[in-house]
């Protein structure tokens, strides 16, 4: 039997700015979308006022005004480094470690399985709030789906104050009668209610489950999920991320846009980003579409939605041909006359570039992944955007709306903290 552990870290965007700013402890914090839409990490007390998940900041703003809510804008460099902080504090404690999203990790700790493993995941839990400040909870588990469960339970009873071991049956069962059915990891709403409809509201119900009932119900996926909750694992923790099948690069504008040069500045930045992500996963695209749109939620505008798929021949990752075929779907779809407010890049049909078919036209590749390589290592030595092509522009009108977000406080040199001895 597998033990496997998730580490989640507890209101994660929110504690990453607390981690900086020791003025937002113990207020109500929120922390904003893309272009400060709406709130997508809330503080405890922020919580408890009422703020739910998705709530647009124009609508509660005179809310947040009156009881003192900080709002601030997202960060995602700040909390992508800060997620690299947290996996490094917690290597040592597991064999093996899986990165689910950016603030919860796989871990696999079946080597240390004769230790106490709540004492384990308590040190653990430790050398993460030294290391970061960032509190988190722990569930551990025979498998994915129980110790995703185990690590709800850890956070929402007091009882685990932090950590929760259900690897013992009985204390499992005790968990499992009281979970809701509808929360447990992979149950979406419409399987829930199809649950419901036979009387099945709890995870505990879920589990005894026939599985024939379970696949002719949800199919594959549900009969998985009743042998993940029996304790019979589906999947060992992944150490080779699976291949991604689609990727994608999306803004949208702080200002709407109505001319095509300031759209294609857009664009262009988007397919040089797209291409570098591309290379990051040595992957190749065979597809790529670019979008652009109205704000479909203003019934007293006019619409209009652009789309155009274009083909990569041969398969690439250079960003330059990225943009010559964005620059051309861009060209045939936009129409004159429509503020535009978001737009994107999709890139699908990737396989490895080692994999990659090759043309008998082809040019001289080499020459210009020596290219791409050499625009990489300029823009991740001297930053983003240092070296764009002249499409790109350095004004970005476009670029999202960010009032209130916090300094790079780890990635940018001008903007690390200084602390003066008095």
């Amino acid at each position: 039997m597998s033990t496997i552990a998730l580490i989640d870290c507890n209101n994660y965007y929110v504690s990453c700015e607390r981690a900086f700013d020791s003025s937002l402890h113990g207020v109500p914090v929120v922390v904003a979308s893309n272009n400060d839409g709406c709130a997508i990490a809330r503080s405890s007390e922020a919580k408890a006022l009422g703020v739910k998940m998705g709530d647009p900041i124009h609508l509660i703003r005179d809310r947040l005004t009156k009881h003192g809510v900080v709002v601030r804008s997202s960060n995602y460099t700040l909390y992508g480094d800060m997620q690299r902080r947290v996996v490094a504090a917690v290597e040592e404690f597991a064999s093996e470690v899986e990165i689910y999203s950016i603030d919860e990790t796989f871990l696999d700790l079946e080597p240390f399985a004769n230790r106490d493993l709540v004492a384990h995941a308590n040190a653990m839990r430790d050398q993460v709030r030294r290391w970061t400040t960032i509190p988190t909870c722990v569930g551990i588990a025979p498998t994915k789906t129980l110790a995703k469960l185990a690590n709800a339970a850890a956070k929402k009873n007091p009882l685990f104050d932090g950590v929760a071991d259900l690897r013992d049956p009985v204390l499992r069962t005790w968990v499992l009668d009281r979970f809701p059915a509808a929360d447990v990891w992979g149950v979406g709403r419409a399987t829930a209610a199809k649950l419901a409809e036979l009387g099945i509201t709890t995870a505990g119900q879920i589990r005894d489950m026939q599985m024939k009932q379970a696949r002719g119900l949800g199919t594959v996926v549900l009969e998985r999920l009743v042998a993940e909750l029996q304790g019979v694992a589906a999947s060992a923790v992944e150490v080779i991320e699976p291949q991604r099948k689609g990727m994608a690069v999306t803004r949208s504008f702080g200002t709407p846009v109505d001319d095509l040069d300031t759209l294609m500045g857009a664009v262009s930045q988007y397919a040089m980003r797209a291409g570098e992500k591309l290379r990051s996963h040595g992957l190749v695209a065979g597809q790529l579409t670019v979008f652009f749109q109205t704000n479909r939620f203003r019934s007293d505008a006019r619409q209009y939605q652009a789309l155009r798929r274009m083909t990569l021949h041969p398969m690439t990752a250079d960003s330059l041909e990225l943009l010559a075929a964005a620059r051309r779907g861009a060209e045939a779809a936009w129409r004159d006359g429509f503020a535009y407010t978001k737009a994107g890049i999709m890139l699908d049909d990737l396989v490895s570039a080692d994999l990659r078919p090759r043309t008998l036209f082809e040019g001289n590749v080499e020459r210009r992944d020596r290219l791409m390589t050499a625009l990489d290592e300029v823009n991740g030595r001297f930053g983003k955007f240092t070296a764009v092509p002249a499409a790109q522009g350095f004004r970005r009108e476009w670029r999202m709306r960010a009032e209130n977000r916090s300094p790079a406080w780890t990635t940018r040199i001008e903007e690390v903290p200084v602390v003066q001895a008095r």
